[in-house]
């Protein structure tokens, strides 16, 4: 096992913003021995996510930066290939933190579940049965609390959290309305995710586009982006209404830090409630999630999109589009079959 060859995405340099190309390199390491409690993982799908770019910035947010010369921050998943750990047998199907590199050695730290849904495709657990599923539910369920009859509000619609997010809403009889960039993701977004409306971002007016999507105002706004989108949603937010704060996408850079219009006086008056969601509180409910979706997957009732980018080296320039909106569903590093 040790002759064994790692190609690995590592970070070469740092970042302005977004994350491209030019900051990444491949580089070979050899695969080391296994120790007693650690096991083998042959990473067969890569998640490219939104958040790597927090990831890869000097300052660090809620997770430390990466390091320079260290291999790209990563989920993955896999298939087990040798084991000295008793939990984890060859032949079992994993996801985690394994990295942006085509083997990964664990103890069963960095792992986040074993992937016990064989009936379905494993890069599923790196999207609406992973961390992009499990962020939807627990947000609107815990953060959003939408009853029927509710409009609720999703920004980035089409993408692989925000789809989800309005799919769930519409299953607990709310109306939903997404926001999303273009013509094409807004067409997806009313045949595919079964919003009530869709609403182009770029459109000049999208204050009097929200308000005519939106007539009885908005009670729940899962918000993906922040910026001038947000900006435009909160006056329209309703008397208790609930802004859930999962992203900031729309925001290039945080140094310096953007000025904008303030957002106490709609919270006030409204008497509205606005919180931050981070997953990471939720690992220890993370089956809880799974068992909800996964049924609702198997039905068709909840409808998901991947964008499959073919070989490790896809991987260093495939961040920045989820910035430049080119994407449509789930962008995955697709590293061998299944």
């Amino acid at each position: 096992m040790s002759a064994r060859s790692n190609r690995q995405i590592v970070l070469k340099s740092r970042p302005l913003g977004i994350p491209r190309a030019e900051h990444f390199e491949i580089r070979a390491a050899p695969v080391p021995a296994l120790q007693p409690g650690q096991f083998l993982v042959q990473n067969l799908f890569l998640s490219v996510d939104p958040a790597m770019r927090g990831w890869v910035n000097a300052a660090a947010n809620y997770s430390e930066p990466v390091g320079l010369g260290e291999v790209m921050r990563a989920f993955a998943a896999g298939r087990v290939i040798a084991s000295r750990h008793p939990e984890y047998p060859e032949g079992a199907l994993v996801m985690g933190m394994l990295g942006w590199q085509e083997y990964a050695v664990s103890d069963g730290q960095a792992i986040r579940r074993r992937v016990t849904e064989t009936d379905l495709p494993l890069s599923l657990s790196l999207g609406v049965l992973g961390l992009n599923g499990v962020t939807a539910y627990f947000a609107l369920q815990e953060l959003g609390e939408p009853r029927p009859g509710e409009t609720v509000a999703v920004s980035t619609a089409a993408g692989a959290v925000g789809s989800i997010a309005g799919q769930l809403a519409r299953l607990r009889g709310c109306r939903t309305v997404g926001i999303a960039g273009g013509a094409d993701k807004c067409a997806l977004c009313l045949s595919e995710f079964g919003y009530d409306a869709a609403i182009d971002y770029r459109q000049p007016d999208l204050p009097d586009a929200l308000r005519q999507s939106c007539p009885d105002g908005i009670d729940v706004y899962f918000d993906n982006t922040a910026g001038r989108i947000s900006d435009a949603v909160l006056p329209q937010i309703n008397r208790h209404a609930r802004i859930i704060v999962c992203g900031t996408a729309s925001v290039a850079s945080w140094d310096p830090w953007p000025q904008g219009p303030r957002v106490e006086r709609h919270l006030l008056n409204k008497a509205a409630r606005m919180a931050g969601f981070l997953v990471w509180d939720y690992e220890h409910r993370y089956e809880e999630a799974i068992a909800h979706l996964a049924p609702l997957v198997r039905s068709g009732e909840l409808r998901f999109r991947e964008e499959i980018l073919d070989g490790l080296e896809a991987a260093p320039g495939s961040i920045a589009d989820l910035y430049e909106g080119t994407n449509l569903g789930k962008r995955l590093i697709r590293l061998a079959d299944r």
